[in-house]
């Protein structure tokens, strides 16, 4: 197994920016796919963004194109998520999330490893 980490959460202003990390233990960290993920009291778990193995190629939700970006450092085994222009409606716990599988990983049944979470606040 994969452990996860995430670490970065705090409170900022609407407008401001913020950079989420995911630490993975393992020697293998290289072979997952890792997402990004959200959740808001009272809500459902919803994708924010996933990247692929490599860090080649990226997919989000639609709510984020354009100012969130994932990225991953494979050496360091670490996944990152740069939030910018946050919204009061980004508020939530942010999770990172690991998996095997190599396409369609936007549900969250998808994957198999999960971080503790890390709050994010977004005042107006």
């Amino acid at each position: 197994q994969v452990q996860l980490v995430e670490s970065g959460g705090g409170w900022v202003q609407a407008g401001d920016s913020l950079k989420l990390s995911c630490a993975a233990s393992g020697r293998t960290f290289s072979s997952y796919t890792m997402g990004w993920f959200r959740q808001a009291p009272g809500k459902e778990r919803e994708f924010v963004g996933r990247i692929s193995r490599s860090g080649g190629r990226t997919y989000y939700a639609d709510s984020v194109k354009g100012r969130f970006t994932i990225s991953r450092d494979n050496a360091k085994n670490t996944v990152y998520l740069q939030m910018n222009s946050l919204k009061p409606e980004d508020t939530a716990v942010y999770y990172c999330a690991a998996t095997t599988r190599l396409g369609g990983t936007v549900y969250v049944y998808e994957y198999e490893y999960w971080g503790q979470g890390t709050q994010v606040t977004v005042s107006s």
